[in-house]
């Protein structure tokens, strides 16, 4: 593979066989106009509607074609993952197959990785053609991200980033971490992120693989990326702190009980009781 390519365009795709002769042709045109060597990177999901057969159709159309199967569906992080080690462009591309995004974006997202010194660029879709029960959920989400990562983005999970190639071939993207590369690669120590607000389209064909159990699973790995982020390389750090604090706090309660008393010394702590008095006076004991 030639390694001066210009820019490498992933696509992950499940069930997109109607979009993707549309997709494809677009990515060629903006990609000719301005010259660049490129590649496409079509990593099918384990689809069950023929998009491999479109994918191996397109392949004899356009000698930029590239395409990676998956025997079952294993999610957009396992495809991403792959894409991203088979990708040699300077500039690596990762967009969705919906034709939700935009091809027309990647020359700007190129110039800024290459001209404007970023190590990642994210779309942000400020005007979402997406339904209000996508939306609103998202919108929280981001929020969340936001404040509990330090990262100034609008939107954490679009689909729609440009990266300088050692990005790409220094952060591992697994489970449904994609949604939080940004923060995996801040994590990998790329500092340079920034972000640009990106056209949306409607959805044209199928229908949106979103549900409620996307969002549960999306703040359950948010967690999971917090914790890897501050203890992924000492994690008896954070269990051994836990049990620190449980000894101390079990500790706590066994001294504060309330001591049994055998005649004029209590059992349970160190005080011996005066004769003449109800009060206990605290002192060594032989």
């Amino acid at each position: 593979m030639n390694n001066k390519l210009d820019i490498s365009v992933v696509v992950p795709l499940y069930n997109e066989a109607e979009s993707l002769p549309e997709l494809v042709a677009w990515i060629d045109r903006v990609a000719v106009s301005h010259g660049y060597a490129y590649e496409v990177i079509l990593v099918d999901d384990g689809s069950s509607d023929g998009s491999w057969e479109v994918v191996e159709s397109l392949r004899e159309k356009y000698p930029a074609i590239r395409g990676i199967g998956f025997a079952r569906n294993y999610g957009k992080s396992a495809a991403l993952y792959c894409g991203f080690a088979a990708a040699e462009g300077e500039v690596v591309i990762t967009m969705d197959a919906d034709l939700q995004d935009s091809p027309d974006e990647i020359p700007e997202l190129r110039r800024m990785i290459l001209e404007e010194g970023y190590d990642l660029v994210s779309g942000w879709k400020k005007k979402r053609r997406d339904p209000v029960g996508k939306r609103w959920p998202s919108k929280f989400f981001n929020w969340t991200a936001r404040r509990v990562s330090g990262i100034k983005l609008h939107d954490f999970n679009c689909g729609l980033k440009a990266y300088r190639r050692k990005v790409v071939k220094s952060i591992e993207v697994y489970g449904e971490m994609h949604r939080f590369i940004p923060i995996l690669a801040k994590q990998a120590g790329f500092r340079r992120i920034g972000e640009k607000v990106v056209e949306h389209h409607a959805r044209k064909y199928g229908c949106s693989k979103f549900g409620l159990e996307r969002t549960v699973k999306g703040y359950l790995d948010l967690i999971t990326v917090l914790f890897m982020t501050h203890f992924g390389r000492s994690p008896m750090y954070f269990f051994g702190s836990l049990g620190t604090l449980s000894s101390l706090s079990a500790a706590g309660l066994r001294c504060g009980s309330s001591p049994q008393r055998s005649g004029n010394r209590c059992t349970g702590c160190r005080c011996v009781r005066s004769p003449t008095s109800r009060s206990f006076t605290w002192r060594s004991s032989p």
